[in-house]
């Protein structure tokens, strides 16, 4: 009887230590499949907006200007 009951209590605790870290796989799962869809759908539209809007901007300067301010660091550096 004794040994059936020691049975009974390593498949218990077995089974509860699986439960617990499949819980912790699956939270961990969860939480970087947020984030991922966070960045995915949230972050990367703005950041891709502003990268195509500070290209529009650039392509309007003309590539030989430089302000007064660039230009007197650029003269007091020699």
């Amino acid at each position: 009887m004794g040994t059936l009951l020691t049975l009974f209590r390593v498949g218990l605790i077995s089974i509860l230590v699986v439960a617990i870290v499949l819980f912790v796989i699956g939270v961990v799962f969860l939480l970087t499949l947020g984030l991922t869809s966070f960045i995915l759908f949230k972050v990367a539209p703005i950041v891709l907006v502003g990268w195509i809007v500070l290209k529009i901007f650039n392509r309007r300067r003309s590539r030989d200007h430089l302000s007064e301010a660039d230009r007197a660091w650029l003269e007091n550096r020699k």
